[in-house]
C-alpha cells in the first residue's frame, strides 16, 4: 500500500470527482492498494483509509501518468546525419525509414531489446507509464516477429507495423501479399493492434484497406498513420473501418474534421506534434478538431527519424503553443486521451480500481507542464501503486 497527502492539485480526470473537466481535486490525498486506486479524497481523511504513514508531497501536483499511445521504439542505429540534413532544408520523405531497417535486421534480439527498454525507462523518468509500441522497421517476417516480442518486454500494447513502407528492390503488390499472409501469421499472435502508413511514398488507401481488413481478421485491432504528409484518404479510410485511432492528422479538411466528429465514440484523433517540430511541417489544428467535437489525444511519436524524443511533457507543451490547445485540453488529451486511443478506461485516470500510475510535479499547478517547455518538473512516478 501507498498513499501521497498534501497533494495541492490532484487531476483525477473524473469530472464527476472534482472541478472543471479535470476533474481537479485540492488538498488532496490517494492511496494505492494492489496496484491500483483503492481511494481518492482530502487529505484530513486519508488515514481512514490507508494503514500506512501518507507522504506528505508538500502542496505539489499530482497527475495521472501519461499514456503514449503512439512509438515506434523497436529500432537500432540512429539517423542524426539525416536529422542534420534536414535541418540544412533537406525536406522529411517518409523512404528514410529504410535507412533504419538495415541497422535494425542487423541488430541482436538483446540490442533490440535493450534498446526498447533504454527508452522505455527514459520515457518512465519523463513520466509515462503506459506505452503502445510499434515494429516496422524489420520489413521482413523474421525481423518483424522479434521487433515484437522486443516490444512486449515493455508493454502489453504491441502494434503490427509490417506496412510501414516498402522495403527496396521489393515489388510493392509482392510484399503486400507478404505482410497480409504469412507475416501477419506469424507476428499477430505477439501483436494486439495492425498499423499501417497510409501516405505518400508509403500506402495508397486501396492497399491500406486491405491491410486492415486482414489484421482484423485475424483479431487484431486498428490503427492507421493518415494524412502526416499530405492530404489524402486515410483519415476517411480509418473512421470508416473503426479504428481506434488515426494518427498524425496534420493535413485534414472539414470532411474529415466532420468525419472525425461523428466518430468520436469509437475513433480518437492522435496528434504528434514532435514529429511536426523535427520535420519543419506545420502543426496540426488541434482547436478544430476540438471544438467539432474530437477526440483528440496527444503521443510522442518516438522514432529516430522524424521525432526521437520520450517526452510527454514536451509534447504537452507544443500542444498549447502551437495547436491552440489549453494546458488543460493537452494534459487530458496525454493521459486520458491517449487511454481512449488505445481503448483503455483502467489508465489516463484516478478512479477507484484504475492503475495506481500517478506522476508527483515539482509544481503546483499542472499548467506548469506547459508553462514550463523543456524543464523537468517530474519530482517522482508512481507506476502499478509503487513508488519508482
Amino acid at each position: 500500500m501507498l498513499a501521497l497527502s498534501g497533494i495541492g492539485e490532484l487531476v483525477t480526470n473524473d469530472s464527476g470527482r472534482g472541478s472543471g473537466p479535470l476533474g481537479i481535486v485540492r488538498d488532496a490525498a490517494i492511496v494505492f492498494d494492489d496496484g491500483l486506486v483503492s481511494w481518492v479524497g482530502s487529505s484530513g481523511d486519508v488515514a481512514k483509509h490507508c494503514d500506512v504513514a501518507p507522504i506528505d508531497v508538500a502542496g505539489r501536483a499530482v497527475i495521472p501518468g501519461f499514456v503514449d499511445s503512439h512509438t515506434h521504439l523497436v529500432f537500432a542505429g540512429d539517423r542524426a546525419a539525416e536529422f542534420e540534413a534536414r535541418m540544412a532544408g533537406k525536406p522529411y520523405a517518409a523512404g528514410g525509414i529504410k535507412t533504419t531497417m538495415v541497422a535494425t535486421r542487423d541488430a541482436t534480439d538483446e540490442q533490440l531489446r535493450a534498446n526498447v527498454l533504454r527508452l522505455a525507462d527514459e520515457a518512465l523518468r519523463s513520466g509515462t507509464t503506459t506505452l503502445e509500441v510499434k515494429s516496422g522497421y524489420g520489413l521482413s517476417v523474421r525481423d518483424e516477429a522479434r521487433s515484437l516480442v522486443a516490444a512486449a518486454a515493455v508493454t502489453v500494447e504491441t502494434t503490427f507495423l509490417g506496412a510501414h513502407v516498402v522495403p527496396p528492390d521489393t515489388d510493392a503488390d509482392d510484399y503486400l501479399a507478404i505482410v497480409c499472409g504469412e507475416m501477419l501469421k506469424v507476428c499477430a499472435p505477439h501483436a494486439k493492434w495492425i498499423d499501417v502508413f497510409c501516405d505518400r511514398g508509403a500506402f495508397d488507401v486501396d492497399q491500406a484497406r486491405v491491410v486492415l481488413s486482414a489484421g482484423k481478421a485475424a483479431g487484431l485491432g486498428l490503427r492507421i498513420h493518415a494524412n502526416q504528409l499530405q492530404h489524402g484518404g486515410g483519415v476517411q479510410l480509418g473512421v470508416e473501418m473503426g479504428a481506434a485511432s488515426c494518427d498524425h492528422c496534420t493535413h485534414l479538411d472539414s470532411s474529415d474534421i466532420d468525419a472525425l466528429s461523428a466518430a468520436s465514440q469509437f475513433t480518437v484523433a492522435t496528434l504528434l506534434p514532435a514529429a511536426e517540430l523535427c520535420t519543419k511541417s506545420a502543426f496540426p489544428n488541434a482547436r478544430a478538431l476540438l471544438d467539432a467535437g474530437v477526440k483528440v489525444a496527444l503521443a510522442s511519436d518516438c522514432n529516430p527519424g522524424s521525432s526521437y524524443t520520450t517526452s510527454m511533457p514536451l509534447v504537452i507543451s507544443l500542444a498549447v503553443i502551437n495547436m491552440g490547445m489549453t494546458p488543460s485540453e493537452a494534459l487530458w488529451s496525454a493521459t486520458a486521451g491517449g487511454a481512449a486511443a488505445l481503448r483503455r478506461s483502467d489508465v489516463g485516470n484516478f478512479t477507484v480500481g484504475s492503475r495506481g500510475d500517478a506522476v508527483v510535479l515539482d509544481a503546483q499547478s499542472h499548467v506548469h507542464v506547459a508553462y514550463r517547455p523543456g524543464v523537468h518538473l517530474v519530482k517522482s512516478v508512481v507506476r502499478n501503486g509503487e513508488l519508482i
